[in-house]
């Protein structure tokens, strides 16, 4: 068994408890203004912002360090089309035959439907991968750890990479994504977890009139006499 080799962490900058509040309350403030776009601009976005925001979801904690998950960027307008063709036949069999009653009453109040115009228009598109396994350089598989855990928290500051440099998203699921697999090359043994858009929003954007739960709802504190 190898030993743990450790080393120092990353310089943290040393704030007071002012400072480290407000940095806190600013946050809050720029992540209550992120909402799902469903209506994009064709505006181009640089590859250098794409990769800088992959690279930083890859900074994501993970489990045993294995970073079980690979994520494509998709800008070929060919390749974005045969997405969209592929997601809308499965979005057309959901919608009309395979969702249950409760599931599409859910979803009314968002305004969704079978017809996904965004991942076209976008100008990128991102999937992410899960990898449940691995494949070892003799071919053998290896299980990872923690998978979908790591990768849904490696998604979420993807979205948040995302918003922060301006830009919108919209997390897009289509079930089963098993397409993504064939268009995109990649192997059986990665599982697609979800199809990130990412761009400008349109001019006339619109987004449904929905609140977000109070934190007294989300959360519970459990603190000490003395707090």
């Amino acid at each position: 068994m190898h030993r743990a080799r450790l080393v120092p962490p990353p310089e943290i900058e040393h704030r007071s408890d002012n400072e480290i509040l407000h940095r806190a309350r600013e946050f809050y403030e720029a992540m209550q203004r992120r909402r799902t776009i469903r209506d994009f601009s064709s505006r181009a976005v640089a590859r250098e912002v794409i990769e800088y925001c992959i690279a930083a979801a890859g900074s994501a904690p993970n489990g045993a360090n294995l970073q079980p998950w690979h994520f494509v960027a998709v800008s070929d307008p060919a390749v974005k089309r045969e997405i969209r063709v592929a997601a809308e036949a499965e979005e057309k069999e959901f919608y009309e035959k395979r969702a249950p009653a409760a599931w599409l009453e859910a979803l009314a109040p968002l305004g969704t439907d079978s017809r996904k115009p965004f991942l076209e228009v976008a100008p990128w598109l991102i999937a992410v991968f899960a990898q449940p396994f691995r494949i070892l350089p003799d071919g053998t598989r290896s299980k990872t750890y923690y998978a979908i855990e790591s990768v849904g928290i490696a998604t979420g500051l993807l979205v948040t990479a995302v918003h922060t440099c301006g830009l919108t998203a919209l997390t897009h699921t289509p079930s089963p994504m098993g397409f993504l697999n064939r268009i995109l090359g990649r192997p059986a043994h990665e599982k697609p977890f979800v199809l990130l858009v990412v761009g400008h929003p349109a001019e006339h954007a619109l987004v449904p009139d929905i609140t977000r739960k109070p934190l007294q709802e989300i959360s519970s504190f459990l603190t000490g006499a003395s707090e």
